[in-house]
């Protein structure tokens, strides 16, 4: 009996070490994310890393994780650009979409201007409730002209720098 209970308790540790690192791999879900040398958004950037990329959490610094990524080059990621569960296939527009060319064989069949609605949250079924709805043909206008707006990289970073907003919310350096 007691050697039963031996090995239950080395089964239950040797599960419960295998749960942790598998815990420890994230993945990269937010474009324009770099790789950082130290965790603070002002540090010098050691890579760019693509959204989908897979990398191995070494240490967590609160708002910030130190990562080695598939290539081997260790850094710094903010943690708001990273998942725990793999990004699903994106359906691919004529421009590659998120994952870039990469996805131009995608199974996903859809309108691209659907598929575009859908990401910023107008889906189909919304449209329909609108309309039987009786919701004016401006609003819907006003809603296409707002859609259509296109933000830069660069108004992004400058936007999310001047609002202290994720990567950015916290102070220079520091860890923690």
């Amino acid at each position: 009996m007691r050697k039963h209970r031996t090995y239950l308790v080395i089964f239950v540790l040797l599960l419960s070490v295998v749960t942790a690192i598998a815990a420890e791999t994230r993945w990269v879900s937010s474009e324009g994310t770099t790789l950082k040398a130290e965790s603070s958004a002002a540090s010098e950037t050691i890579a760019d890393v693509a959204v989908g990329s897979e990398v191995t959490v070494i240490e967590s610094g609160g708002r910030w994780l130190k990562v080695r990524t598939a290539s081997g080059k260790e850094g710094w990621l903010f943690a708001g650009r990273v998942s725990e569960t793999q990004p699903a296939a994106e359906v691919s527009g004529g421009d590659g979409g998120i994952f870039g060319n990469s996805m131009k064989s995608s199974q996903i069949s859809t309108a691209k201007a659907d598929s575009g609605r859908s990401i910023r949250g107008l889906s189909p079924g919304a449209a329909q409730y609108a309309k039987n709805r009786g919701t004016p043909e401006l609003y819907k206008k006003s809603l296409d002209v707002v859609l259509a707006r296109k933000v830069t990289p660069k108004e992004l970073k400058t936007f999310l720098k001047e609002g202290k907003i994720g990567e950015y919310a916290q102070g220079e350096g520091g860890k923690k």
